[in-house]
């Protein structure tokens, strides 16, 4: 974006996704102050705008005559205000960046399609990612720091940090500032970010459900050890075995897209998914259920040792596989 993107025109920035929305802003302010570094930067609420402090707003200072204002939640915009917004929007003044901020929703649309009909005005749009999106939103951000990742590090990353964009944001910076120049493998995010409890759980039941018995006894024990607690890992192994009898049952001949929603899982999921299928019958599937929901009473008090419990469960459900 540069400074002739923004200046002597107006931004609408709209979405309910806040990162991908502050992220527009700050791309935008950026390229004023390298255009000007004296430009004075202003913000308001759109509920407490009027045509008074929208002139205020928008008229040169004494300092610089470049300014950068942001309205956040246009959503919130009075009736009263909304006129003088709109004439300044169909005219906006040549040294004045407005941003205009909506958060999303119906409230305020009518002022959107007004907004939208001007040739002034520049939209950005942040929709909300899809889980099958994720992986993909990491491999930009690495690239935004010069980097590169693989396609099952991104997907990794995901797992271990989860789907808020603004700590997958800064996880894909650290790892960029302490791998520089290197590309990004699922060793080098496991080395980092492996330790989380939700990612070491699932680590423990793909390598059950893959019949890996050894590197899943090994995986629960350092989970364990780092204080994971039971559940999680019971968890992630009733999400296993529900993804693989849901993928069992699923009829044949969908498409990827439509397939992931009747199982319930993300798109780049389904390799997995289909992989460990191969290896599963319909009845050593109902049995790992059983022995998922054995587990999971038994770590919620019904045994008095939950970590032989999941032990139990690791060799279980491995030795079940066909």
């Amino acid at each position: 974006m540069q400074a002739g993107d923004v200046l002597g025109r107006v931004t609408l920035v709209t979405g309910k996704e806040e990162f991908l929305n502050q992220r527009t802003i700050q791309v935008a302010r950026a390229a004023v102050l390298a255009h000007d570094a004296e430009t004075e930067v202003a913000d308001s609420a759109a509920s407490d705008l009027s045509a008074a402090t929208l002139g205020e707003l928008t008229a040169p200072s004494l300092f610089s005559s470049t300014r950068f204002v942001v309205v956040n939640g246009l959503e919130n915009l009075t009736d009263d205000a909304a006129p003088g917004l709109l004439d300044y929007a169909a005219a906006p003044v040549d040294d004045v960046a407005l941003v205009l901020v909506h958060g999303g929703g119906p409230k305020g649309s009518g002022h959107l399609t007004k907004l939208r009909k001007l040739k002034t005005v520049t939209e950005h749009k942040s929709e909300e990612l899809k889980a099958s999106e994720f992986p993909g939103f990491v491999t930009a951000e690495v690239r935004r720091h010069g980097a590169s990742i693989d396609n099952d590090a991104a997907r990794l990353l995901v797992e271990a940090v989860g789907q808020d964009l603004r700590s997958l944001a800064a996880a894909s910076h650290q790892l960029t500032n302490d791998f520089p120049g290197e590309k990004l493998t699922a060793d080098k995010v496991g080395r980092y970010f492996g330790g989380r409890a939700e990612a070491k759980s699932f680590a423990v039941a793909d390598h059950a459900f893959n019949g890996r018995r050894e590197q899943a006894l090994e995986e629960l024990r350092w989970a364990l050890d780092n204080g994971t607690a039971a559940v999680l890992i019971t968890s992630a192994f009733a999400g296993s075995v529900r993804g693989l009898a849901r993928y069992k049952g699923a009829p044949r001949g969908m498409r990827e897209g439509d397939l992931a929603r009747e199982i319930g899982v993300p798109p780049w999921k389904l390799k997995t998914i289909r992989s460990q299928s191969q290896s599963w019958s319909e009845q050593g599937l109902a049995r790992a259920i059983r022995a998922v929901a054995q587990a999971d009473a038994d770590v919620k008090g019904a045994a008095s040792d939950a970590a032989y419990a999941l032990e139990r469960l690791v060799l279980t459900v491995a030795a079940l596989r066909d």
